[in-house]
Formats: C-alpha cells, sequence, structure tokens
C-alpha cells in the first residue's frame, strides 16, 4: 500500500487526472462522502447538476466507498464538463493507489482510462476548425 501523505494520523490518497483542457489535483481522505471544490460545496461548484455529481463519485460507487472517503479536488482550466470527468479520473487513480486490486474493477468500467479527444485547432482559409465560407457560385 503506497501512502501519499499521512496528515493527523489519516492516510491522504492522491491522483491526477485530465480531461481537454482541465487538470484536476484530488485528494481522497477517510471521511463521510463529502466533496470540495476550489474550496466550494461540491454539489455548489457544480451547480447540482447530477450528470455531473453522478459521474465525479461512480468509481467509489463502483467499490461501494461513496461514505467513507471526502473527496478535495483542486480543478483548473476548461469547462465544467471537462473538470467533472477529470474529477473522476483522478479519483479512479486515487482509489488504485489506496489498494491495488481496485485497479481491476474500475479499469473493466473505464474508469482509469483517459479521454483523448481535444479541441481540433483551427485551420487557415476557415471560419473554425473545419467551418468553410460560404460558397459563392457567380
Amino acid at each position: 500500500m503506497q501512502v501519499a501523505e499521512i496528515t493527523s494520523g489519516r492516510a491522504v490518497y492522491w491522483g491526477t487526472g485530465r480531461r481537454k483542457a482541465s487538470v484536476a489535483r484530488v485528494r481522497l481522505v477517510p471521511g463521510e462522502g463529502k466533496m470540495t471544490v476550489n474550496g466550494k460545496d461540491g454539489d455548489l461548484y457544480f451547480q447540482f447538476n447530477p450528470n455531473y455529481l453522478g459521474s465525479i463519485k461512480a468509481p467509489l460507487e463502483t467499490l461501494g466507498l461513496e461514505s467513507e472517503y471526502d473527496i478535495v479536488v483542486k480543478a483548473e482550466g476548461g469547462g465544467l464538463t471537462g473538470q467533472a470527468d477529470s474529477i473522476r479520473l483522478g479519483v479512479a487513480r486515487a482509489l488504485c493507489q489506496l489498494d491495488p486490486d481496485n485497479r481491476s474493477p474500475l479499469k473493466t468500467e473505464g474508469y482509469l482510462t483517459r479521454d483523448p479527444r481535444a479541441k481540433e485547432r483551427k485551420k487557415y482559409g476557415l471560419h473554425k476548425a473545419r467551418k468553410a465560407p460560404q460558397y459563392s457560385k457567380r
């Protein structure tokens, strides 16, 4: 068992998640299942959106640990969707650090796979990455 840091006798596990332009540094602290993102309550930060909140807590629910660990997050960049998905990856990685046996159930659910999709770059002569100017026949 690899412990990232021990604060006041409690083991704290770290995980870093990335998605699109967002990066989330996640800490799992033994507690009662609260979530704090950038100093705010997680429900308030993600505007009480059940999709975001369910996505973030999915790795913990897979292992049945949703009420045993608090999630403390420092999220940067991107929007709420990217941040929620990056937090989910960070939580899954921290759970693997907690116990290596957690890896296989999380992997089969796809929580340890980093989503490689990112914004396509804009090309010259086009309005956006693929949107072309209006065609004029005459």
